[in-house]
């Protein structure tokens, strides 16, 4: 696994270059499940089995792997309480939280266009 590290300034950060960290980070959280997943914890803290109830039809093992995924982006928080049996919790960073703000966005575009999208699927596979 190839470790990205930039020395840089944020504006040097361009994802049009396939070596460009800013791109691998955009990659990724523009996925499904980390949208559905930053949506979710955006609402509260919830434990790695609520999560998984919230976010319909995500697998274990996806739910997972998107969850360290967020959690080594520092997008998200997993805290470990020391009971028998242990007792996990998720929940966005402040930085998860300025995401959600664009996830928001983008589930309101998709609210907004949900029936132009239709109507051209519908048009362009007729």
């Amino acid at each position: 696994m190839v470790i990205k590290q930039f020395r840089g300034s944020p504006e040097e950060a361009d994802l049009r270059r396939a070596d460009s960290l800013a791109r691998e980070i955009f990659s990724d959280v523009a996925n499904k499940w980390a949208f559905l997943i930053i949506e979710t914890l955006g609402e509260r803290t919830l434990r790695f089995s609520e999560l998984r109830n919230e976010v319909e039809g995500i697998s274990h093992k996806m739910l997972t792997q998107n969850l360290r995924m967020l959690e080594r982006n520092g997008l998200v928080e997993r805290k470990v309480h020391p009971t028998v049996p242990p007792r996990v919790e998720y929940t966005l960073t402040e930085p998860g939280q300025a995401l959600r703000a664009t996830v928001d966005g983008m589930c309101g575009w998709t609210h907004q266009y949900l029936g132009h999208i239709e109507a051209s699927r519908s048009r362009f596979d007729a």
